[in-house]
């Protein structure tokens, strides 16, 4: 199956497809070196992260994988998120409870998704994955902005994320969801 859908927009390396598109068409898209997420029938097509943010993604996979409990299951992207509206996403990591686990992904929300930002997909993050994630009932949304790095922590509360920490580059701080890590940002950097 093609595509021929014109771009949207482009966001730096991101393309973004008019939809709406279905899961289908998404699950049909052959393999292209991009990450495809569907957001409310919206295509985001990302290419392969930059080493930064693989060194992020690694060092926070090796900390979470060290302290996760055993009825839990730590994963990175890619790794299919599908959420009732439609949408599929592919956090960057994320922890989800064993019994949800399906033989593609999981149907309900994470109990964490992080993502670490490019200036390409920052106003996405922050933005869609962040509302959907919070609509879906994800109860953690980590972001780790690279440059800097910096950690912010979105807890839900009553229905709405609310920002819970917000940690500099050579600060520690403990998540105690959804369960205990201690983390300090700079030391995701493999320097």
């Amino acid at each position: 199956m093609t595509l021929v859908r014109p771009p949207l927009a482009q966001v730096g390396d991101m393309i973004v497809r008019e939809g709406p598109f279905t899961v289908a068409e998404r699950d049909a898209i052959p393999e292209d070196g991009y990450r495809h997420e569907l957001l409310d029938g919206v295509l985001l097509m990302s290419p392969a992260p930059r080493p930064r943010h693989q060194d992020i993604v690694r060092e926070l996979l090796v900390l979470l994988n060290a302290a996760v409990p055993r009825e839990l299951k730590v994963y990175s992207a890619p790794f299919d998120v599908r959420l009732v509206d439609g949408s599929v996403l592919e956090p960057d990591v994320l922890v989800t409870r064993r019994s949800d686990l399906t033989e593609t992904g999981i149907h309900v929300p994470p109990l964490l998704a992080v993502e670490v930002h490019s200036r390409s997909t920052k106003v996405y993050d922050l933005g869609p994955k962040k509302d959907l994630l919070e609509a879906a009932g994800c109860p953690s949304y980590w972001t780790i902005d690279p440059e800097q790095p910096e950690l912010t922590v979105w807890s839900l509360r009553e229905g709405h994320y609310v920002e819970t920490a917000r940690v500099a580059a050579q600060e520690t701080w403990t998540a105690s969801e959804p369960f205990a890590v201690t983390i300090t940002p700079m030391e995701l950097l493999d320097l």
